[in-house]
This record gives C-alpha cells, sequence and structure tokens, in this order.
C-alpha cells in the first residue's frame, strides 16, 4: 500500500489573487525553493495564468488547485492542460475538482448527475486523450457519460517529451476521495478538513482504492501517489496583523462549515448543530456573525496560527509523516509573502 510519509515533505505555494501578480509571485516562489506553484480556478482560468507563468520559470512545477472538471468537456480540458505542459516544458501537474451542482448547473450549464462515477470516467477520458496523443494510437474512448472517438492529425499536438501529465484529484467525501486514489495520482485534500478526519474518514479509503488500483496493475500507477495538504493559516508579523489574520481566518472556517457538501467534516467532531446554524445564516447573508460563531476549539481543528517560525512548527508537528506535499492558504487580503515565510520555515524543519 502507497506510504504517505515516503521522502521529504513537500512544499507548494498557492497564487495570490489578481493577474497582475501571477508571474511575480511564482518566480519569487521558484526563487525560494519551493517545489510547486498552483492556482485555483475562481474569477481567472488558471491554465492561461500558469501558462504565462511557464515563460517567466524554469524549474518550479505549474499546478492547476484546482480546475473545474465538469466545466469542460474531457477533450477541452485536456488540451488545455497539454497546452500547459508543453508551455513549461513538462512541469505541468493537472489537480481537478468537481465544484458543487449550483456552480455547475447554473454558472457553467453544464451537465451534473453521479458525480463521483462521472469524475472517474472523466479522468479515464482525459487519460485516453493523451495516450492517443503521445504514443500515436487510435482514440476510442468509449463510457457512459463521454465518447471521445475522432482524433484526426490536424488536430493532435502530438507527444510531449516529459511524458504526460500527473492528475491530481479534490475531495472532502469519502467517495470522491476514495476515486482518487482510485484513478488520480494523488488527492488534494480540501483546506476545510481536520487532521482526525483526515487520518480516520479520508486516507483508509484512499489508500485502500490506491491499493487495489495497484493490483490491478493500473498503468498510472507507476508513477508515486501524492497526498496534498492544505492548511488555513493565520499569521502576522505583529500582534496587530496576527489577530486581524485569524478574524478572517474565523470567517473562511464559518464560510464552509455552512456548505451541506462539507457537513460530514463537522459530524466527524460532534458539531453538525454548528452547521445547521451556520447556514441559517448563510442563507440571511450575515457573514461576519457566522464568523463570530467560530469558537477556539473550532478554529484549532481547522487552522493553524501564530508568527511564521511558530505556526510553521505546528505545521510540521501536525503533517509531516501524513501527507507527501502541502501548501498553506492565508487570507486573500494577507500579505503573500507571509505564506512564502512560513512554507521556509517549515522547511527549515526538515
Amino acid at each position: 500500500m502507497t506510504d504517505t510519509a515516503a521522502g521529504p515533505l513537500r512544499l507548494d505555494a498557492i497564487a495570490p489573487e489578481g493577474v497582475g501578480r501571477i508571474v511575480a509571485a511564482a518566480r519569487e516562489a521558484e526563487n525560494r525553493g519551493l517545489d510547486r506553484f498552483t492556482m485555483s480556478e475562481t474569477a481567472h482560468n488558471p491554465f492561461l495564468q500558469l501558462a504565462r507563468a511557464a515563460d517567466r520559470t524554469a524549474s518550479i512545477e505549474l499546478a492547476t488547485g484546482v480546475a473545474i472538471a465538469f466545466a469542460r468537456t474531457p477533450m477541452a480540458l485536456a488540451y488545455e492542460a497539454w497546452g500547459l505542459h508543453e508551455a513549461s516544458g513538462g512541469r505541468a501537474v493537472i489537480g481537478l475538482g468537481s465544484q458543487v451542482k449550483p456552480h455547475i448547473l447554473r454558472r457553467y450549464g453544464m451537465p451534473w448527475d453521479r458525480p463521483v462515477a462521472r469524475m472517474k470516467e472523466y479522468v479515464g477520458a482525459v487519460r485516453a486523450i493523451w495516450n492517443s496523443w503521445q504514443t500515436g494510437e487510435r482514440l476510442a474512448f468509449r463510457g457512459e457519460f463521454y465518447t471521445h472517438t475522432l482524433m484526426t492529425p490536424v488536430f493532435d499536438p502530438g507527444p510531449v517529451a516529459q511524458g504526460t501529465p500527473p492528475i491530481l484529484l479534490a475531495g472532502v467525501g469519502p467517495l470522491m476521495t476514495a476515486a482518487a486514489g482510485a484513478v488520480a495520482d494523488g488527492l488534494v485534500c480540501h483546506p476545510f478538513s481536520s487532521l482526525p478526519y483526515l487520518t480516520g474518514t479520508v486516507l483508509p479509503g484512499v489508500l485502500a482504492a490506491r491499493a487495489k488500483a495497484e493490483a490491478e496493475g493500473a498503468a498510472w500507477t507507476s508513477r508515486p501517489f501524492e497526498v496534498v495538504g492544505s492548511v488555513l493559516t493565520a499569521t502576522g508579523r505583529t500582534e496587530e496583523e496576527l489577530a486581524a489574520n485569524r478574524v478572517l481566518i474565523r470567517e473562511r472556517i464559518a464560510f464552509y462549515a455552512s456548505t451541506p457538501a462539507y457537513r460530514g467534516v463537522l459530524d466527524t467532531h460532534g458539531w453538525g448543530g454548528l452547521h445547521e446554524e451556520l447556514h441559517r445564516l448563510s442563507v440571511r447573508g450575515r457573514w461576519q456573525e457566522m464568523g463570530e460563531l467560530i469558537d477556539d476549539e473550532v478554529f484549532d481543528a481547522f487552522a493553524v496560527a501564530g508568527e511564521p517560525a511558530e505556526a510553521a512548527r505546528e505545521i510540521h508537528r501536525r503533517y509531516a509523516g501524513r501527507v507527501t506535499r502541502l501548501s498553506v492558504s492565508g487570507p486573500s487580503e494577507a500579505d503573500p509573502d507571509l505564506m512564502l515565510d512560513v512554507l521556509a520555515a517549515v522547511r527549515a524543519l526538515g
């Protein structure tokens, strides 16, 4: 079975908000010796912005963390990802997520049904398309949700010398996270994942699914499996900055805890009633009140706080040996250099 503790803990920087800061942030992360630069899909297309960063960096991996799979067909995603992989000289890492039903139906106007089964097939379709480009084999993917059987030479971008990019799959609940173990090269853990939930609920199913794929000789299992942790972090260089960032992280926790799809995480701790109260407030848009309901016990279960060196020690204590790599996620309003300082302090701990 895959050992998540194998090898040194690798560290990833998260892209700041705003496209004007992406390239400089990627270069700074590379200069600091970080392993991967990750951009999520919120207000901007991560493939486009990471391709810009590819032209100004040389070695750091460039990852979507995550791109919304169901917003695209597998073919559309395959082209975007392949373009980033080519532009970066083989440094792309493709993190995918499903998003929640209202966004897929009402924001993207795409179908939503049986998301776990659909995601498993989606990953298989993307792999089949890439294999066709990489090897020249005829494309002949036929599934329940997707069919891809046409690839004429003019539309074939051809192989990439470094091989196909890894696919990581994000999830929160036990079914989608187990799907990552079954079909992907790694699991991207949601920031709203306490350590007891991760180790007690998520990882056993993920690693069992991965072990089954390995036993069946699945081709992609030749790559090591990644477990990517994401740690909500409130830090600051002064007491005032730290206090302000703690408030913002409390509000982030409250937002996640109000989401029905994430209730299972709270149930692990016996905090289902907190979800009900937060959800009622969220429907009314009472965001500040929601943050005030996150007491220190709940905060400490989902986040780390302290000046950079102090936060780094706690992150290392919790996650070293339990994940293969991690990122730290602070408030969007915080100085992004603070997160890099925390990662540098984690690295210094070995």
